[in-house]
């Protein structure tokens, strides 16, 4: 009775969601208001999926920053350089971005700690400096200005920029049920026994540096998709994308949410991004205080402000080695 009850009010939690997320574009009417929403959407999307390597597997990497620039890229050198139709783009992104995490991830996790953080953010400047080399196909410094809008026939998108709500809420929740289905299958599993008990996950057969690189490749797909709606929807493409300030902003995102957790990083993503906006008027200031709500976070509150919705004690999880029998190893 009682898990059906549960069961009913996940059900009817679902349901409001959608509800919200069909009504947000119509009342959200103002410019600032849609802007605002459309870049938080965006965000959480990259946020959430970095917590799949982040949170779930422990790997500390910054790649998913480089994943959302190079999906940026693609988008406007494919249309604007060599006139490929849009859409056609997006499928573009998501092969490149593949290809590049599987190397970059492949060639990373061959070391440990810090040294896949180093090496990932390397990726990022590494991005940066083929920007600033290569001006005739990237524009250099300056970027791709005019970007062509997605279109659908004769209507464009950016005929109304509810299109473009629509289309971030589309991917967002698209991205969330495909992490909430990872999180609880056999995958999702392996990868938390590969965090927490390396050397038992091992010995059960687990292959490790396969499932990260999975973990990381995957991931990669909805971040891609994001930054080529980011440049279609701000119809330019520049080394912004990869900057250090960004980069701090998406892993505050996954940090203050709650890493490890499939909503935290997305609630995250909408504070902080309204709240940065809202300071924006303190300039480089704002980012001081950025860095000081990760500090208490982390010192008050290790699991984010997900954690918070736990009024009573949760009951003890099973032990990993109970639920890896009953699901099965990979």
């Amino acid at each position: 009775m009682i898990r059906d009850r549960f069961t009913a009010w996940r059900i009817l939690g679902a349901v409001l969601v959608l509800a919200a997320a069909l009504a947000a574009p119509q009342v959200l009417t103002s410019a600032v208001a849609q802007n605002l929403a459309i870049l938080s959407l965006l965000y959480a999307v990259v946020a959430s999926n970095w917590d799949l390597t982040l949170g779930y597997a422990g790997i500390f990497n910054f790649a998913h920053v480089a994943f959302f620039g190079i999906g940026s890229y693609v988008a406007a050198i494919s249309t604007l350089q060599f006139d490929l139709p849009v859409w056609w783009d997006l499928v573009l992104a998501v092969a490149v971005v593949m290809v590049v995490g599987a190397i970059v991830s492949a060639l990373a996790l061959r070391l440990r700690g810090i040294y896949v953080a180093l090496v990932t953010f390397a990726l990022t400047q590494l991005c940066v400096a083929l920007i600033n080399s290569q001006k005739d196909l990237t524009g250099g410094p300056v970027g791709l200005i005019g970007v062509p809008d997605l279109q659908i026939g004769d209507f464009a998108f950016g005929s109304d920029p509810r299109s473009y709500f629509y289309a971030a809420e589309i991917l967002l929740i698209a991205s969330t049920i495909a992490m909430r289905w990872l999180a609880t299958s056999n995958f999702g599993l392996s990868l938390v026994a590969l965090r927490d008990y390396e050397n038992y996950a091992v010995s059960r057969g687990i292959p490790a540096r396969r499932q990260r690189v999975l973990a990381i490749v995957i991931s990669s797909i909805p971040t891609s998709l994001a930054g080529c709606l980011y440049a279609h929807y701000l119809i330019v493409a520049s080394p912004d994308v990869f900057s250090f300030s960004l980069t701090t902003l998406l892993l505050t995102m996954v940090l203050v949410g709650g890493a490890g957790t499939i909503y935290g990083p997305i609630l995250a993503a909408f504070v902080l991004t309204v709240g940065t906006e809202e300071l924006s008027s303190l300039g480089n200031f704002r980012y001081m205080i950025v860095a000081a709500l990760i500090v208490l976070t982390l010192r008050f509150l290790p699991g984010g402000i997900w954690s918070l919705r736990r009024w009573r004690r949760p009951a003890a999880p099973a032990p990993l080695s109970v639920a890896l029998d009953e699901k099965g190893a990979p």
